[in-house]
């Protein structure tokens, strides 16, 4: 017989919120394992002690932190949601008589207290913390890879600089941002210049990454541990190659710091492989398993490379693969290279100048980090680059987590400084999904005996 269900509401109902959540749903298992109680000593000295109680701080937490686990990037809509679904409720500790706080709460908390005391920053370095102490992080082997996110801006709001301060008159964004300029602390990092800035978010960055068109936004850098997939590092920069490398420095100290000791391998792609970078790691013993940066011009090049000659210290020169002298000819700053050069005679002459040279003489230029270049072009040969590039991918998948799941294909905040919150709370996010699988592993039933 079919049955038919009458649709009824009844005046009251008697439940618990408790007894309707799941024990393996997520935000119990976060509960569990993920203590909040840091965010009001964090935040103690900036609320008065007399007055009208505010918003609890956590609670304000938890409720941004839910948006970023669910891809609710929006404020308002999280409020929304807030009122109707029951784990969220629960998580947040709010009861069907309590208020749930208006969305303006949280931007004009961000714009004072979570800002000042970097609230979100030290959340996402209390979750690296834990997953270290409980060994979920190795910290042995990295990756490193920026992603470029666009910004809440059009490439139309963009106007020369030389007008910057004639829209200054009219716009509090544009006026805002020079004031901050004259007030910047020089140890800060350089604000990029550009020729056209972005009256909507001048901060921003016109540029592109993997073939797409041009956009305004920045670069998401992330610095991973291969063995746990979890983020140990987390920089908003300007959107330009030069600066991912800055970042993956900047990553890197702050980790080994945390840990206590220096990782031992870091992948990356072709972008990091400059000199500079080399250089940096070999110099605290950090292998990097990466392509080095050379000119298409090497790549393509018919004649014989650097590798073939051999360096004498005791002279300053080179001896070319014929057994001829190439005297030191000075150093250029700008591409960071030294100069070696033949002469018309010993060239001239040669047998193998066929393929060492097109000119009457070769010139030889050699990179001021060339040892740590060539370092790496070795290590490219060998089995572990090619485990470790493997293992580089994950940084790509977290990528396409965050943009895919999390929803932060376009930011929505703007300015660097409200760039970062976003970047900070969407890592912490993606952390502790992985904390809590590790601190809860799937229960296995007992076998059923005969």
């Amino acid at each position: 017989m079919m049955g038919q269900h009458d649709r009824s509401e009844a005046l009251f109902y008697y439940f618990r919120l408790e007894d309707q959540i799941p024990e393996n749903h997520l935000l119990r298992l976060i509960e569990k394992h993920i203590r909040f109680e840091f965010v009001r000593e964090r935040l103690k000295d900036s609320y008065s002690d007399t007055g009208r109680p505010s918003i609890d701080p956590e609670l304000l937490l938890r409720i941004l932190l839910i948006g970023y686990l669910y891809g609710i990037t929006s404020e308002r809509r999280l409020v929304e949601e807030l009122r109707m679904h029951l784990a969220w409720r629960w998580f947040t500790g709010l009861g069907f008589d309590q208020e749930i706080p208006h969305h303006s709460t949280f931007s004009k908390n961000r714009h004072g207290r979570f800002q000042e005391s970097k609230l979100f920053e030290e959340l996402f370095e209390q979750i690296v913390r834990q997953c270290v102490e409980v060994g979920l992080v190795q910290g042995q082997h990295l990756s490193v890879d920026g992603s470029f996110v666009e910004a809440n801006a059009a490439k139309a709001s963009r106007i020369p600089r030389e007008q910057f301060a004639e829209a200054a008159q009219v716009n509090q964004t544009v006026r805002q941002y020079l004031t901050e300029l004259e007030q910047q602390n020089p140890v800060q990092e350089p604000v990029h210049q550009q020729d056209q800035i972005s009256t909507t978010d001048p901060d921003s960055t016109y540029a592109t990454k993997g073939g797409t068109p041009a956009r305004l936004g920045y670069y998401d850098n992330y610095l991973v541990d291969n063995h746990s997939c979890v983020i140990v590092g987390v920089q908003a920069t300007a959107a330009r190659m030069s600066q991912e490398t800055v970042a993956a420095q900047d990553m890197l100290t702050r980790f080994a710091q945390w840990q206590g000791r220096k990782p031992e391998s870091v992948a990356a792609d072709t972008t990091y492989g400059n000199g500079e970078f080399l250089q940096w790691l070999a110099d605290r013993n950090i292998t990097p398993y990466m392509r080095t940066r050379d000119s298409i011009h090497r790549k393509n090049s018919p004649f014989y490379g650097p590798e073939r000659f051999t360096y004498q210290p005791e002279s300053n020169s080179y001896r070319c693969p014929a057994g001829q002298q190439l005297n030191y000819g000075g150093r250029n700053l700008r591409n960071r290279t030294y100069a070696y050069i033949g002469t018309r005679k010993r060239c001239g002459a040669c047998a193998l100048k066929a393929q060492c040279t097109s000119g009457a003489f070769r010139f030889l230029a050699i990179h001021m980090d060339e040892p740590a270049r060539q370092r790496a072009r070795e290590l490219a040969n060998t089995p572990e680059f090619a485990k470790a590039q493997r293992e580089r991918k994950k940084v790509e998948a977290l990528f396409a987590e965050l943009k895919n799941q999390i929803g932060l294909r376009r930011l929505r905040l703007r300015r660097l400084r409200f760039v970062r919150e976003q970047f900070f709370l969407a890592a912490a996010a993606q952390n502790i999904r992985r904390l809590v699988r590790f601190l809860s592993p799937p229960t296995v039933p007992p076998a059923l005996t005969t």
